[in-house]
């Protein structure tokens, strides 16, 4: 069997074995499909561009929170002691499933497409703050072996991606990125 690299998420390779930093990663990535969204979102012209960045949020989301929520959450919530913040981030997760549902149900000229995917990303800038401004500076204060967390949560992450078939779509993305560069 092939040994698949990490996906790409912004993280240079010392990050990846960081489990702060891959989530960092990740919500910067996330922030920007988001912006991108928002840059387009009133154009006439732009229905599918609108669902592509729409679907790749969605798709980042439920892989981010997933591995969270297996992996990060459980080590955090005891290494941390702190119970509201750990419940909070939950129900902010299922908060954002409910509207990825939503979204994933839908057309971008659907009435409120773009309304629900506008409040996505302002719900998940909203966690982001939360855990980057809260929880993340807790647990750096604490014994969790991040590094480890990390290896595991790749591991996951890219565990995931493969059932969700979104390896092999990064991996045609930058073919195809690459094949462009040499064409210019």
């Amino acid at each position: 069997m092939a040994t698949r690299k990490p996906p790409s998420s912004g993280a240079t390779k010392a990050e990846v074995n960081d489990a702060i930093a891959m989530l960092r990663a990740d919500h910067k990535k996330v922030k920007d499909i988001f912006k991108k969204f928002e840059n387009i979102k009133g154009r006439s012209d732009s229905a599918q561009k609108k669902r592509d960045l729409a679907l790749q949020a969605c798709n980042e989301l439920k892989v981010h929170a997933q591995i969270e929520e297996e992996i990060f959450y459980p080590a955090v919530r005891k290494a941390i002691d702190d119970e509201d913040l750990m419940d909070e981030a939950q129900v902010e997760h299922a908060g954002a499933t409910d509207l990825i549902e939503q979204i994933e149900a839908m057309e971008p000229g659907d009435d409120l497409f773009d309304a629900k995917v506008t409040v996505l990303g302002e719900h998940v800038e909203h966690h982001i703050k939360e855990e980057e401004g809260e929880m993340f500076p807790k647990v750096k204060k604490t014994k969790l072996d991040t590094a480890a967390l990390g290896a595991r949560m790749m591991k996951r992450k890219i565990a995931l991606m493969e059932e969700m078939g979104l390896l092999e779509e990064a991996d045609e993305g930058v073919a195809a990125s690459r094949s462009r560069g040499r064409s210019r």
